[in-house]
């Protein structure tokens, strides 16, 4: 049973009912204050990932061709263009909210559903309990979604809840398609992968607190290239050194 998924669909689902009901008891500078927290916590879940990394020379092959494809595929237009059909299909059930224009409340609601549909965070946590088991990325995000869905509740209203339901679908397809492929890893690709989607929870954490706006979306594909990657290191390149 996937434990971490099930954990963070209902801390989204549940974040955006309290943030709806309580929203106006809110200051901005509490939710300023939160968002802050939320980057350095994504960063120290980064770091701790990174950590007991195998092949840093692998690591690095990675994270640079992997945002190389990502960037020239345009992957992070394509995932933005994705969480706007799905925004207009919510926005059939529900309007936007009065203090709200209509192009504000799409354009927050596309970078609302790419936050909790499509981070690199969830996705990594995602595939990392496809393969082992290992639900911990995915509870620890889902404390750090609970708040974040409490604020865009806030702002939003109920609808922020209804996100939980194609974050469900996608997540729940990315641990099916971990599960074929963790037969062909071996432990030290696994903490190789574990380290570069490290690296992309550090990166998110930048964009976060707004320090640095990095294109973590057309990153993601690192975490598909670092397996063979890594692979490729261990049994052709370290034999030679």
């Amino acid at each position: 049973m996937p434990i971490g998924i099930i954990t963070n669909v209902c801390a989204i689902f549940f974040g955006g009912i309290v943030g709806a009901l309580t929203g106006k008891r809110m200051s901005q500078r509490l939710k300023d204050g939160l968002n802050m927290s939320f980057g350095i916590c994504s960063m120290c879940m980064g770091i701790y990932a990174i950590a007991p990394l195998k092949n840093l020379a692998a690591v690095i092959f990675a994270v640079i061709i992997g945002t190389g494809i990502g960037l020239l595929c345009h992957l992070g237009t394509a995932i933005n263009h994705g969480a706007a059909a799905m925004q207009r299909f919510i926005s059939r059930f529900v309007k936007a909210p009065a203090t709200f224009e209509k192009q504000a409340f799409e354009q927050t609601m596309v970078t609302v559903i790419v936050l909790f549909c499509a981070s690199g965070t969830g996705i990594y946590g995602t595939l990392t309990e496809g393969m082992n088991g290992d639900a911990t990325i995915l509870i620890s995000k889902s404390i750090l979604d609970f708040f974040a869905a409490v604020i865009f509740g806030a702002n939003l209203g109920l609808v922020v809840s209804l996100i939980a339901v194609p974050q469900l679908i996608i997540l729940t397809a990315l641990f099916l398609i971990a599960h074929l492929v963790f037969p062909l890893t071996t432990p030290d690709m696994i903490l190789d992968f574990k380290a570069v989607g490290g690296i992309l929870m550090v990166a998110s954490g930048f964009r976060i607190i707004a320090v640095k706006m990095f294109p973590t979306a057309d990153m993601i594909p690192m975490m598909v290239v670092i397996m063979p990657i890594s692979w490729l290191w261990m049994n052709f390149v370290l034999p030679l050194l």
